[in-house]
């Protein structure tokens, strides 16, 4: 097994006309990642406007805490099972690759259990509405996390046509549960009928590798990969954890439907933010391949891959701000009013956020992960400082500017940080090792 700072081979490409295959071989994994993200937040959008046009604003605000909790959850098992699957298992042999993902998913499985029975007892506890939210997402969580494993092991072999495929199965199953939880007509239906798609996924995901999620594996995978997995544990959950510590404040201090109006601001940016995180399924990979073949070209690629991010994020803002507020009433409902008002800094903050990735996929191909660690830990305290100082000082738009401005300084340090771990593996190259 390869520690920190230690990379491992790719198969050597053959002599002769590599330029052309390369290039398509990293278009058609890129397009698949998006294809699939596209889906996902299909899928995500769909549950998400569901509430809010049919709850209300009050109804959408407990939905986004079950969300933001979700989101934590989600960054624990990505840290501790898939994120390392995919810096050490991306390009692999099948054999180490099959062994790896039966671990890696047996991992997220045993998160979900956990972390699931958690939110279960919260929620019995809360009772009420929010409690009830709670106990469904706790249920909920084993399917959702198992599904999301399959789809980042299925990017690691660099077969992302079965993690589109898998997730095109979770829509469908979304549509007759969706129809069921309208008719019900509470949150804790529509985070049932998101749950009951997902174990349809995830066991359609099983019938695609035949890789079955070893839990019992999972505590020797958490020894393995210790070095990498709680950087990364602490690194993700920092940044979700700063999300939802955010909503909690903000929903202290400016109330819950304060939380609705956020969420909905980021609904908007909806298909921008399937372009972002469509690209982080396969950057990380494509960044790790970059540094094994061409080590002198990572940087510019980084840069090329963030800077993209941001100016189309721009862009999606700006024709944001020329929507017709008919177009927002029909997509949004009563949330749109409140929502609006948030566009610019939720736009700021999103091209912040796709500058920065572009210089986390660097510092992870790298392995960087004291350094990654550093930048996200900063990045996240700027995050709950900035969300909650501007909402003690402005209410929701303060809180929204307060973001903005601190995710532009949290990018600022991310690049900061990989020209120095550039510098380092220049200085001293650490010899190839491979994965056995």
């Amino acid at each position: 097994m390869t520690t920190e700072g230690v990379r491992t081979t790719a198969p050597a490409a053959p002599a002769g006309g590599t330029g052309r295959s390369t290039k398509r071989g990293v278009l058609g994994r890129v397009s698949w990642g998006l294809a699939d993200q596209a889906v996902t937040s299909m899928i995500n959008f769909a549950v998400g406007i569901y509430v809010a046009r049919e709850l209300g604003v009050h109804a959408f605000g407990v939905f986004s805490l079950a969300w933001l909790t979700y989101g934590v959850v989600l960054n624990v098992s990505r840290g501790l099972a898939t994120d390392p699957l995919m810096v050490r298992f991306s390009g692999v042999p099948e054999a180490a690759w099959r062994a790896a993902a039966a671990r890696s998913s047996g991992t997220a499985l045993a998160v979900g259990a956990t972390l699931g029975a958690v939110c279960l007892l919260v929620g019995l506890g809360l009772g009420g509405g929010v409690g009830s939210a709670f106990a469904c997402l706790g249920v909920a969580l084993p399917a959702l996390l198992l599904q999301d494993s399959r789809r980042f092991a299925f990017f690691a072999a660099g077969t992302g046509r079965k993690a589109f495929t898998n997730d095109l199965v979770q829509g469908a199953a979304l549509v007759p549960a969706m129809v069921v939880a309208a008719r019900v007509g509470t949150v804790s239906a529509f985070l049932l009928a998101w749950g009951a798609a997902a174990a349809a996924a995830a066991g359609y995901g099983f019938l695609q590798s035949g890789v079955r999620p070893r839990v019992t594996r999972a505590r020797g995978w958490l020894r393995e990969q210790r070095d990498l997995g709680s950087r990364y544990l602490v690194e993700n959950v920092s940044l979700s954890g700063a999300g939802q510590l955010r909503a909690y404040g903000l929903g202290a201090i400016a109330g819950v439907g304060a939380v609705g109006a956020v969420r909905g601001a980021e609904l908007l940016q909806g298909p921008f933010l399937a372009l972002l995180m469509g690209l982080s399924l396969v950057t990380v990979a494509e960044a790790a391949r970059v540094l094994r073949r061409t080590p002198q070209r990572l940087g510019r690629f980084c840069l090329l891959l963030g800077g993209g991010q941001a100016g189309a994020a721009l862009l999606w803002g700006a024709a944001l701000l020329l929507m017709p507020d008919r177009v927002g009433h029909l997509v949004l409902g009563d949330v749109w009013h409140s929502a609006s008002q948030l566009i610019v800094p939720a736009t700021l903050g999103v091209a912040g956020a796709g500058l920065g990735s572009g210089a986390a996929a660097g510092l992870r191909a790298l392995a960087a992960a004291r350094r990654s660690l550093r930048c996200q830990l900063f990045a996240s305290a700027c995050y709950l400082g900035g969300g909650l100082g501007g909402a003690a000082l402005a209410g929701t738009v303060g809180s929204a500017w307060g973001v903005a401005t601190a995710t532009a300084c949290g990018s600022a340090v991310w690049w900061r940080q990989l020209r120095a771990a550039l510098r380092e593996h220049h200085d001293n190259p650490i010899p190839e090792v491979r994965t056995p």
